[in-house]
């Protein structure tokens, strides 16, 4: 089984290699942001991704959205420094199969990559349950408004990246982003561009 890992950070990518080293089952192939994760993919035809959401250029969800444009039966497996049950929930709303938190327990990347290679769903048991009661407080939560492609935007934007920039970057027209950040404004309350960005930052989405 050949898996694809694309994460920016070293450390991260040095400890996935000893989480699957003993299990001769799994192949290993590495990337380091969205660009080299879509080429790998498309020349390594891997089984089973799993994708940093915080990539330095375009996040995660962006390169999970772009290799489902390319095959969507493919299996991807969400990989984020966030418990907050929002991130999981967007993962799996965008078509992922797992979401895992770094924080977590290192054998649930194992876990999750057997359990969806067998056609399943993945979520630590914490963080399911997170879901299953989070009720009221879920929906209530301001990110819950927003999917996955708004808030891929508002990360952009909050790591300061401009309009134009962000059109080029998403592969959309300057418009759209531009009446997605008008929208994104208008469901989160905020006034202005500036109040947008201050609030990707201190939710740290940026």
């Amino acid at each position: 089984m050949r898996v694809l890992i694309v994460d920016d950070h070293p450390i991260v990518t040095s400890g996935c290699r000893a989480v699957f080293a003993d299990d001769p089952e799994i192949e290993l192939l590495e990337a380091s942001d969205a660009a080299s994760g879509e080429q790998v993919f498309l020349t390594g035809d891997p089984d089973i991704c799993i994708i940093d959401i915080n990539l330095p250029t375009v996040s995660g969800y962006e390169l999970a959205r772009r290799i489902l444009l390319r095959d969507d039966t493919m299996r991807i497996i969400m990989f984020s420094m966030n418990d907050d049950p929002i991130f999981a929930a967007r993962a799996i709303e965008s078509g992922a199969k797992g979401y895992v938190s770094k924080t977590g327990d290192p054998h649930d990347l194992l876990e999750a990559v057997y359990e969806v290679a067998r056609g399943g769903v993945y979520l630590p048991p914490a963080m399911a349950r997170s879901l299953a009661f989070a009720g009221p407080a879920l929906t209530q939560s301001p990110l819950s408004k927003l999917n996955s492609r708004e808030m891929e935007i508002l990360r952009l934007l909050g790591a300061g990246k401009s309009l134009a920039e962000i059109a080029w970057m998403v592969h959309a027209s300057y418009k759209t982003v531009a009446n997605t950040s008008s929208l994104m404004r208008q469901k989160l309350g905020v006034r202005s561009s500036v109040e947008l960005v201050r609030f990707a930052i201190e939710r740290g989405i940026a």
